[in-house]
């Protein structure tokens, strides 16, 4: 069946599927209807701008699926936690930091395979996740949480049993960032980051979830825009590295499946060999589905730049069919060839389901983390409690109203006997800091939330003000980053939650008001040795 589908392809059918697109809107647009008809693009990329529920998620799948005369691989970044492309009516699992400090393997399976389950059941096939860099930098700006945790062993076997979960679920699990973006220290966003480990150490770290995560079967491997001089002697990321790419991945780790860039319009690329450039180096570097994710004239600059290189003897045809083919087999693997559209009876058996619900409120409650305790957790529900938390306005798993965002207040204003929550910018300026420093004058039961503290100065000011008050028993919740305490060492009282979702406030609110115990352990470490 593959080899007709690729003798019946035209040259710019088969380089058409070599692209993975995106697009603006909740319903087929222009631009992807053009990539589609004339450029026979063989997959979408959906974004939260794209997502607005699991009924029209359902709808958009099969309407752009109607417009290919091939089926589409149809992903997302459904990481679970901080990043995910749909959170409206669905179960939205814990990240991957905090399944680190759960510390269980069959409970990462469970949500891969519940989270997956729900993606193919509203017509997506493909998960760019799970994340499995290794977290050993605490500047890194752009990982963090979405890592397991900092020791390589933890991040294969959490990475492979997600792997694992997803591909049970009829969903193509993409292990990303090869060879390993934990230990950057920009973002590849905005900048090209580089890693100057040699081989001996990659192999050592970076490399060993991927390894991992090859000897688990997993179908797909995400590039990373990142320099290694270890393996590439020209100053190109990883994306971009034929001796990366074809040397290291496909030779010496021996990975057959697809290899797929990062989004070619981040700065990393796109601000150094361009868009076009960057399409034409990847292919011929051994990338077999180049990621274009946002602007139409991006995406036909880099269909057009692979279609006049291999026109011109650049890139050869046979090198072309050679991801065409692999493509197709994971097509096929997945059974897009056969699969029928969702419908809403299935939809409402499993998208959101008690069972699936259950296992994410588990998670969450066991990755709760006390790092530091001065018999102050749970706490004193006679004690006056002023609580400063930051205005993230986190989108609930559960689409709570406008005005009802899940804050810690709201959840423990009925036990507390008497609190106040103020709620505060996540980089508060000096007027803030001064109106929460003077009103929160007199109690002694003090909860801040910090969020990436490491990188606000503001939120660092306000805590090491409030520390240094005599006999306040101040208690610090950690948003996102667990780091933050590296910039207030001197605090007594430390809660690492991982994320600031709904459910993970829910549970952090358990935590203090003593109804569990928290048995989260730090998947990181910290600079300095904190007791329990």
């Amino acid at each position: 069946m593959i080899n007709e589908w690729l003798k019946s392809m035209s040259l710019e059918q088969k380089i058409g599927q070599l692209f993975m697109c995106g697009f603006d809107g909740t319903e087929p647009n222009e631009s992807i209807l053009q990539l589609l008809r004339d450029y026979h693009i063989g997959g979408v990329n959906f974004f939260r701008r794209n997502l607005l529920s699991p009924e029209q998620a359902s709808e958009l799948t099969a309407s752009l699926q109607r417009e290919s005369a091939i089926p589409l691989l149809i992903s997302l970044d459904q990481e679970g936690g901080m990043v995910s492309g749909i959170e409206q009516g669905i179960t939205l699992m814990p990240g991957n930091m905090a399944l680190g400090a759960a510390g269980d393997e069959a409970a990462v399976y469970n949500a891969a395979l519940f989270s997956g389950m729900e993606l193919r059941a509203m017509g997506l096939n493909m998960n760019f996740a799970p994340c499995i860099d290794v977290n050993n930098n605490p500047l890194n700006p752009v990982i963090g949480v979405r890592s397991y945790g900092e020791n390589p062993e933890l991040v294969g076997r959490m990475g492979s049993a997600a792997v694992k979960g997803y591909q049970t679920a009829g969903i193509t699990a993409t292990v990303k960032h090869f060879p390993g973006h934990g230990d950057t220290s920009t973002d590849s966003h905005h900048e090209l980051p580089l890693v100057a480990h040699d081989r001996k150490r990659l192999h050592e770290v970076e490399l060993v979830p991927f390894k991992r995560a090859i000897a688990s079967g997993v179908d797909a491997i995400m590039t990373a825009h990142v320099i290694f001089p270890a393996y590439e002697s020209r100053p190109i990321p990883a994306t971009l590295s034929h001796p990366i790419l074809t040397g290291l991945l496909r030779g010496e780790l021996g990975f057959e499946g697809v290899i797929t860039t990062d989004c070619l319009e981040m700065n990393a690329v796109s601000q150094g060999v361009g868009v076009g450039e960057g399409a034409v180096m990847a292919i011929e570097a051994g990338a077999d589905l180049v990621l274009i994710s946002h602007q139409i004239h991006l995406q036909v600059e880099g269909l057009k730049a692979v279609i006049k290189a291999v026109r011109e003897g650049r890139i050869s045809e046979s090198r072309i069919n050679e991801s065409v083919v692999r493509l197709l087999n994971l097509k096929e693997k997945r059974g897009l060839f056969t699969q029928q559209p969702s419908s809403p009876g299935l939809i409402r058996q499993l998208v959101g389901a008690q069972e699936h619900r259950a296992v994410a409120q588990s998670i969450s409650e066991r990755s709760i983390t006390v790092v530091r305790n001065n018999n102050q957790i749970p706490l004193n529900k006679e004690e006056a409690t002023y609580i400063i938390w930051p205005n993230m306005r986190p989108v609930s798993e559960t689409a709570e109203p406008p005005g009802e965002e899940t804050t810690l207040g709201r959840l423990l204003g009925g036990w507390l006997e008497a609190s106040i929550e103020q709620i505060i910018a996540v980089n508060p300026d000096e007027g803030e800091i001064s109106k929460v420093l003077s009103d929160s004058q007199g109690y002694r039961q003090i909860i801040v939330g910090t969020y990436n503290a490491v990188f606000s100065e503001g939120q660092q000011r306000l805590v090491t003000a409030l520390a240094a008050r005599e006999g306040v028993l101040l208690t610090v919740v950690s948003l996102r980053i667990p780091y933050d305490l590296n910039v207030f060492p001197e605090v007594r009282g430390y809660i690492a939650c991982y994320e600031n979702k709904p459910l993970t406030i829910r549970s952090l609110a358990k935590v203090l008001n003593g109804e569990i115990q928290a048995c989260g352990k730090l998947p990181v470490t910290l600079q300095t040795t904190f007791e329990h």
